[in-house]
């Protein structure tokens, strides 16, 4: 598993060097280096490294889907407004500021889609229901358009709602599918014109069967929160409302096992995991189902700096897959490593790896695909290797972290044995299903093949394969994420 970031580590070597070579203290000494680097003092470099990481999460293309259907007409001009469409990135200001209200809708346990009006769509009166947005209707219950038939006889009218901070505004929203070769979705808010510019960010949130939407390009809702006559402000007070009892119970054995050390059962990655689960007294398994009355445990030691941390495993679709097997996979693209045939390595949709594997999204389906060069050396050619359905992956989810709790402990040796001694928890609940696959296209959630065939049977295992998330963006699928320190 991967550890910080290497422009972090590299400095923090610098620091010990000058450490040792100036007699100071290590605070010092990251500070000093932190100066070198331009900034006040090593915390101000970390907040300022933090800020860059998040810029660099790419915002979803915009969608223009309609503009190829045969209902649509358009003139030269239409041509000219298309090719005005955004193609570059959002300022560093508005994806800042939209991230962090993205954040504080998942604190809140507000689950959201996400589209964005373009300057087309706001001239036809027209936006492509994307994937995101379906599937969070779908999981809403507030519409399914795959049950939907084509034409305007079988359109569907909501009542829906424009929040902002002094008023909430009703209009009238539109879902529907035209009578066109795909019928691909759509749907259109009257008047939202008036709400939002091309390019905005736009959150629909689905409350008591009802679309609220927020321009979060234009609001910060940690302001708004601030304000006890803001509309936004009592939206969301009404919205959030949670208890839990077995929570509680937990909290309080874990804080009455940090009162000592808790010896490590076993080596490896799994030992502190499966160390706190015994002394909780929890037998152990191999189940998906979390941990304990419904709670999963994910531990980790606090003090290896690692990035990732583990969601959950799942296999492909191997039904529907170009490879039927973790064997298969390890065939065409593992690699000799010391005694055994390996394929260990990180999937992304941002670029492909060594091996060449990487992801796409297509509609609901994430897609492991090999890149390579053509033989003549011309082409980028496309091979699928294999598929996971949406639904899946969000049942997964679901399934290990309705509710959970994110152990950190640090590891000490006592006569030259392993322990481990309780420092925090952190306490999520409710993921915010619809977020998964937009934040797997964001290259926010990875995977790692764990793929070894023993040179001693020939057998194949995979340990996963499993889906990761950099703790720092815990908060983006998981709502009010709750830190308590157990000593």
């Amino acid at each position: 598993m991967p550890k910080e970031h290497p422009y972090i580590a590299r400095l923090r070597k610098q620091a010990k060097i000058l450490k040792k070579q100036k007699n100071i203290i290590s605070a010092r000494a990251l500070d000093e280096i932190a100066k070198q680097e331009g900034h006040s003092n090593w915390t101000a470099l970390l907040r300022e490294f933090d800020k860059t990481q998040k810029i660099k999460t790419p915002t979803a293309k915009v969608s223009t889907t309609f503009v190829g259907s045969d209902d649509i007409e358009l003139d030269e001009d239409d041509y000219e407004l298309l090719a005005e469409e955004r193609k570059d990135e959002l300022s560093s200001e508005i994806k800042l500021n939209v991230l962090q209200n993205k954040k504080t809708l998942a604190f809140h346990s507000i689950d959201y889609s996400i589209f964005e009006p373009t300057k087309t769509g706001l001239k036809k009166s027209i936006l492509d229901a994307t994937q995101p947005v379906r599937t969070h209707f779908e999981l809403a219950k507030f519409h399914d358009y795959s049950k939907q038939q084509q034409g305007i006889d079988y359109k569907k009218i909501s009542t829906a709602f424009f929040l902002s901070s002094s008023i909430v505004r009703e209009t009238k929203m539109s879902l529907y599918r035209p009578v066109t070769k795909k019928g691909d979705p759509r749907m259109w808010f009257t008047a939202l014109g008036t709400f939002a510019e091309a390019g905005d960010q736009i959150a629909i949130i689905i409350f008591n069967q009802v679309p609220y939407l927020l321009n979060l390009s234009k609001i910060n809702l940690d302001n708004e929160l601030q304000e006890f006559k803001s509309k936004i402000n009592g939206f969301i007070c009404e919205y959030t409302k949670q208890t839990n009892t077995i929570a509680d119970e937990l909290l309080a054995k874990l804080k009455e096992l940090a009162k000592k050390p808790i010896k490590a059962i076993g080596h490896g990655d799994t030992t502190i995991g499966m160390s706190i689960e015994c002394a909780l007294g929890i037998p152990p398994n191999s189940s998906k189902q979390p941990d304990y009355k419904g709670i999963e445990l994910k531990s980790g030691r606090g003090n290896k700096n690692k990035t990732r941390t583990t969601l959950f495993a799942q296999v492909a679709n191997w039904s529907n897959s170009h490879c039927k097997s973790s064997a298969e996979i390890l065939d065409k693209y593992g690699y000799q490593r010391e005694k055994d045939f390996k394929l260990y390595c990180t999937l992304s949709t941002q670029q492909k790896n060594s091996q060449g594997l990487k992801f796409e999204i297509r509609d609901d389906l994430l897609c492991e695909i090999h890149e390579y060069i053509s033989p003549k050396g011309c082409e980028i050619k496309k091979q699928d290797v294999a598929i996971w359905n949406g639904s899946t992956l969000r049942s997964r989810l679901h399934e290990k972290h309705s509710e959970t709790f994110w152990i950190e402990a640090e590891s000490t040796f006592i006569n030259g044995e392993e322990y481990f001694n309780l420092k925090s928890v952190i306490h999520t609940k409710m993921p915010l299903l619809n977020q998964l696959m937009p934040l797997i296209e964001n290259g926010v959630i990875t995977m790692d093949h764990l793929i070894k065939r023993n040179s001693k049977n020939n057998r194949v295992s995979e340990k996963g394969p499993l889906f990761k998330i950099d703790k720092r963006n815990l908060e983006l699928l998981f709502p009010k994420p709750i830190k308590y320190n157990l000593n």
